[in-house]
């Protein structure tokens, strides 16, 4: 399903199947985009009781990122190309799993870089909370021409 306004999440994602773990945009701006996340939708990070680890939220937030990356390179009219999730600091996991059918919404916030280096400042929330679930920096890296911005590519 698409939000208004935005592509649908597989034009900004190379992710295909049951590692596309992102439902769709909700809001972006130039240095930030959240994205919903339907925990039942992760169903191939499963444990038996439906649940999905916490430690599942930095690939949402590493898709978080892609899709803004994507966003930015598709306003800039240049194509849509994959980066490199490097790592993540300062990763706090308050929680120690989703619960199924659960909503998040899932922050990147560009926190500097440009070509190579992009560095993201990201969290997790329940779509009933205001309190991150989830929260940490992520390192990524993207190949930037010289035409695309900042976190053009991020993934």
């Amino acid at each position: 399903m698409r939000a208004a306004g935005f592509p649908e999440i597989a034009e900004l994602l190379p992710q295909s199947g049951g590692m596309r773990l992102l439902a769709r945009v909700l809001s972006h701006e130039p240095a930030r985009t959240v994205c919903e996340v339907e925990v039942a939708a992760s169903a191939l990070f499963a444990e038996p009781d439906g649940s999905v680890p916490a430690f599942v939220a930095l690939e949402y937030m590493a898709q978080c990122a892609a899709a803004h990356g994507g966003l930015l390179a598709r306003a800039a009219g240049a194509p849509v190309r994959p980066g490199l999730f490097l790592g993540a600091r300062g990763v706090a996991l308050r929680v120690d799993a989703f619960r199924p059918g659960e909503i998040l919404r899932v922050e990147a916030r560009h926190r500097g870089g440009e070509a190579g280096l992009v560095v993201f400042d990201c969290a997790v929330r329940s779509a009933a909370g205001r309190e991150p679930l989830v929260e940490g920096r992520l390192n990524v890296y993207t190949l930037v021409t010289g035409a695309e911005s900042a976190g053009g590519s991020s993934g």
